[in-house]
């Protein structure tokens, strides 16, 4: 349910009220009983985040990061200096 501000506008009193969206807004002001009040345009209400927290499988899995690196001499076929030796795995 929403909270709406209301104000009444014969003497200043300031309040919150929890209310429906369906229920009709207040007329009479509850500190001096006239029917004043007017409804406030309010800021609306912050997130509010209930419970332990975020877990890791909620969020989408990052790729290991790429080396420049050649994991070894090998992996570039054309300078492998074991290649010309017949020591080389590939």
């Amino acid at each position: 349910m929403p909270t709406y501000e209301y104000e009444c506008n014969a003497c200043g009193h300031a309040f919150e009220a929890l209310q429906s969206m369906a229920e009709p807004k207040l007329t009479d002001c509850p500190q001096c009983g006239k029917k004043k009040l007017s409804r406030l345009i309010g800021s609306g209400s912050g997130v509010i985040f209930k419970g332990s927290g975020f877990y890791e499988t909620d969020y989408k899995k990052k790729s290991a990061p790429k080396s420049d690196k050649p994991a070894s001499p090998c992996a570039k076929a054309d300078s492998c200096p074991m290649k010309a030796s017949g020591q080389c795995g590939s």
